[in-house]
């Protein structure tokens, strides 16, 4: 693929990303209609779904930044934030109310959302060990060109995830609920602390 032609993805889907509020409308409007994003509209994706309603509730809520964090925001240029999600997906519902705390900071960071399956092109450029793997969060600047890209989650919580991939026997329920306890203990303390060193590479 060319410099010109992943350049020209870039533009078209940011243009068509939605921001934060919207992004959560969204999600609420289609549990509103027992649906998610996507095309899996299974019992399990739907309860997945409003439980990540209500993880983003809280973290909307609770999320307080770093003074060091904020400056470090307050110092960036214009830049454009591309993050590919989907609502079913945990680690977004983790991660992204952070991001989007983030972004409020700094009125000259553009956010904007895409869904991962309605853009495989873009997913493509941004996979994890060859998966899909989300959210994504792609910093570019004015001119799309990609500055710093994070995700798909913390780097300990990537690290347990990778281990349980050479787990056959694996308990997957409780795999998850150990994810999310991490996110519960750790309260955004790691994410805080990733941003701090990405930012200050991006000043």
């Amino acid at each position: 693929m060319t410099e010109n032609t992943t350049h020209s993805m870039k533009v078209d889907a940011f243009s068509k990303g939605i921001d934060y509020p919207s992004y959560r409308s969204l999600i609420k409007s289609l549990l509103a209609e027992n649906k998610t994003t996507g095309t899996n509209h299974s019992e399990a994706m739907i309860a997945y779904t409003k439980m990540n309603d209500q993880r983003m509730n809280r973290w909307d809520k609770k999320l307080l930044l770093e003074n060091e964090l904020i400056d470090n925001l307050k110092s960036l240029p214009k830049s454009k934030w591309l993050v590919i999600t989907e609502a079913w997906c945990g680690d977004a519902a983790q991660n992204i109310p952070f991001i989007a705390k983030l972004a409020s900071e700094n009125p000259k960071i553009d956010l904007r959302f895409i869904m991962r399956d309605e853009h495989p092109e873009i997913m493509d450029q941004y996979l994890t060990n060859g998966a899909k793997s989300i959210p994504i969060l792609v910093m570019m600047d004015e001119n799309f060109q990609d500055l710093a890209v994070w995700g798909p989650r913390p780097e300990p919580v990537q690290k347990m995830v990778m281990a349980a991939k050479e787990k056959p026997d694996l308990d997957q329920p409780k795999f998850i609920e150990s994810i999310h306890k991490w996110y519960a203990v750790d309260k955004s303390q790691t994410i805080s602390n990733e941003f701090k060193q990405l930012l200050n590479t991006m000043k």
